[in-house]
């Protein structure tokens, strides 16, 4: 049990992203996924496009063997009845699977302030350096590069993202958690912070233990 729940931290912990958080989530509280000890989990990544599937699913895969890609083993899932496919499972040994799927994309408006340095007129923290007597075009030329940077609008991309971990042995959800990311830029290190903010929540719900 515990050599899985290190497992899967490693996996979960590959890098680290500020814009990441999870906005909620529930655990089953009779059972945790360390109890569950899994050995071969299935990551199945919920999106229509194929690349993206590929690639959030190998970014999971590729750190650990306990993990496997629903590709491999599930490329014809949208032709199978769900018994065919809780078949293919059972053949293949799974005993557990993680889904993600996109909730929602939501277009976000925010303003930015400007800065302003702090200087006063007088020089530098207020003192007095001798500028009475020059002309505003030598004052306004010392101090006008730095003097403010004015405010923007900005707009971002928030997307929402649902986790889901289901124990084939219990034939039920045990955990389940939806993330906000925003300035997403590359999938596979969003991927990786969605899984570390997973972590992060498991650990602090007792689905994990706390190191």
């Amino acid at each position: 049990m515990k050599k899985y729940a290190v497992l899967l931290t490693i996996v979960f912990l590959v890098s680290c992203s500020s814009n990441t958080s999870i906005v909620n989530s529930w655990r089953d509280p009779k059972i945790t996924v360390t109890q569950e000890n899994f050995k071969k989990v299935l990551v199945v990544a919920l999106v229509k496009d194929e690349a993206s599937r590929r690639i959030t699913e190998n970014r999971i895969a590729a750190a650990n063997p306990v993990f496997k890609t629903s590709y491999q083993y599930m490329s014809s899932a949208s032709q199978l009845t769900k018994e065919q496919q809780l078949k293919v499972l059972q053949d293949e040994n799974f005993d557990g699977v993680v889904t993600m799927r996109l909730v929602s994309k939501e277009k976000e408006t925010n303003y930015v302030p400007g800065t302003y340095t702090g200087m006063y007129y007088g020089g530098f923290d207020g003192m007095y350096t001798g500028m009475y007597g020059y002309g505003f075009g030598n004052w306004y030329g010392m101090y006008s590069p730095n003097f403010y940077d004015p405010g923007y609008y900005q707009e971002t991309t928030s997307y929402m993202v649902e986790t889901n971990i289901f124990s084939l042995k219990e034939n039920k959800l045990i955990w389940t958690g939806t993330t906000k990311s925003d300035y997403v830029t590359d999938l596979g290190q969003t991927v990786d912070a969605i899984m570390q903010a997973v972590v992060k929540e498991m650990k602090k719900d007792g689905s994990l233990p706390p190191k």
